[in-house]
């Protein structure tokens, strides 16, 4: 019944009237229907989204689906993909919830990770989706009610039209499969939620007790499918579908994908243990990775677009019917548009993860190339000094080994301060090539005298291992530019 409510609260609240008769009309257009009841199958979501089969991240998908879909609830997972859940799913992916759910609106990143982490005695690359068996036991349980399949829409729409709801009916809670071990564990946003329906009381608040999600940890394999996929939509727009993005994907795109992948990985650090646990995970993606998750959003805002409702159609009376002259669609704008021996969509797209993509795509120029313009500060100067925007500093190179090989290099290491720290990891290249940058916050110009920048600027590295490390505030020489260098 909690779970009803919570529902209920959240199309009231979290939506329009007509995006929830868009949802209303997409989740029912393709629903499986077995005795009343309407579900999704993995088959289902995965071709409304157009999950792109190459990556292989459908079923992960669907598993995280299935465990947002029993929100606020962990122990009832995983559910069944029904309307209720589809609109919990919905409201969670879409970030949508903050209306609603005051407290928990920096707590998705801890929602996301139970949904894709298992426990160490079921490491495995593949969740385990709700049985038939687990609909047929809810289809029996429901046996001799009403259909609530779209129950808490209609509710909704009362609701906000100052109505009394149509439906006192409660929707039957998605039972459990094989989860009598779950316990219930401490959750911002589901304390948020329980205690805006005055239900606090039925969670068990005890932090001491919350080891569980600390025993939990995410398999690689399936992160590094996660972290491919979430690189392909990254640059997704609102109603843009994903195919678009998914003809890209030849076999040399999906390689530059997994090296990509594999140095966001090298950052949790997974060549130390089988999967990535809650602590790393916490901890990296507010750092490094803030905007990791951005593209889910219009990803899964297609619930509120059906094909089905065309607003264009009108009344018109016979006086009044206007001519309309054809649209000319006008080719998109490239996303990048010119790649360099550094920066490539890829690269652009591991960029989006930590400054906001609305900065980024279609919004770059080139300003500097050093393979064009060539390798000295005079070129720099050049091209970059009259441009009054951020810009951003890409470098590549091979990092020195511990012993000069000749004169060359022997004069740049001398000319290096003494090391303090070891080296870092090599990630996922052997070949000790290295690929940093730095975002620049303020026009470039000569430092004769201070050193200028903002504290927004940030210094990282992209490969062989992703870091970003952020500007401090008790210094504040950030960038200077002289003869002698940057």
């Amino acid at each position: 019944q909690l779970s009803h409510v919570l529902a209920l609260r959240f199309a009231k609240k979290c939506f329009t009237p007509l995006e929830i008769t868009h949802f209303k009309d997409v989740f029912r257009s393709l629903a499986d229907e077995q005795d009343g009841m309407q579900y999704w199958k993995e088959e289902t979501l995965c071709r409304f989204l157009v999950i792109p089969d190459a990556l292989g991240p459908g079923p992960l998908i669907y598993q995280m689906a299935t465990y947002l879909g029993a929100f606020p609830f962990p122990s009832l997972a995983p559910s069944i993909l029904t309307v209720e859940a589809m609109l919990k799913v919905v409201v969670i992916m879409t970030e949508r919830y903050g209306t609603v759910l005051k407290r928990g609106k920096t707590d998705r990143n801890k929602l996301l990770f139970r949904s894709l982490a298992v426990f160490d005695r079921r490491m495995s690359s593949v969740y385990e989706k709700p049985s038939q068996e687990v609909i047929d036991s809810i289809q029996r349980e429901n046996s001799g009610k009403v259909d609530t399949s779209d129950a808490v829409l209609e509710d909704a729409r009362s609701q906000a039209a100052g109505e009394e709801p149509k439906s006192a009916l409660g929707f039957a809670i998605d039972q459990p499969a094989n989860d009598e071990e779950e316990e219930e564990d401490d959750d911002e946003l589901a304390l948020a939620a329980l205690d805006s329906l005055d239900a606090i009381e039925v969670f068990r608040y005890d932090q001491r007790a919350d080891t569980k999600i600390h025993h939990a940890q995410i398999p690689v394999d399936n992160f590094r499918r996660l972290i491919m996929l979430l690189l392909v939509i990254a640059p997704l727009d609102s109603q843009e579908s994903l195919s678009k993005h998914a003809e890209r994907l030849t076999d040399t795109r999906i390689e530059r994908l997994r090296h990509v992948a594999d140095s966001i990985l090298w950052s949790f650090t997974p060549e130390q243990t089988a999967g990535i646990f809650y602590q790393s995970f916490n901890k990296i993606i507010p750092a490094s990775l803030p905007h990791m998750f951005d593209g889910l959003n219009p990803l899964f805002e297609h619930f509120l677009f059906s094909k089905n409702i065309d607003l264009s159609k009108r009344k018109r009376t016979s006086s009044s019917a206007p001519m309309t002259s054809p649209t000319i669609s006008h080719p998109a704008e490239p996303l990048l548009p010119r790649e360099g021996d550094i920066l490539n969509l890829d690269i652009l797209c591991q960029l989006s993860f930590f400054i906001k993509g609305n900065n980024l795509f279609r919004r770059l120029r080139p300003l500097y190339l050093g393979a064009d313009a060539g390798f000295s500060l005079g070129s720099i100067e050049q091209k970059v000094f009259n441009w009054r925007a951020p810009s951003i500093l890409l470098v590549s190179g091979t990092r020195l080994s511990e012993t000069p090989k000749n004169s060359r290099e022997r004069s740049f290491a001398e000319s290096l301060p003494p090391k303090r720290f070891p080296n870092g990891a090599t990630g996922n290249d052997t070949k000790g090539k290295v690929v940093f940058g730095a975002y620049i916050d303020v026009p470039w110009k000569h430092t004769y005298k201070e050193a200028i920048g903002e504290p927004s600027m940030l210094l990282f590295q992209l490969s062989p291992l992703h870091e970003v490390f952020r500007a401090s505030t008790i210094s504040k020489d950030y960038l200077t530019f002289t003869k002698t260098g940057i």
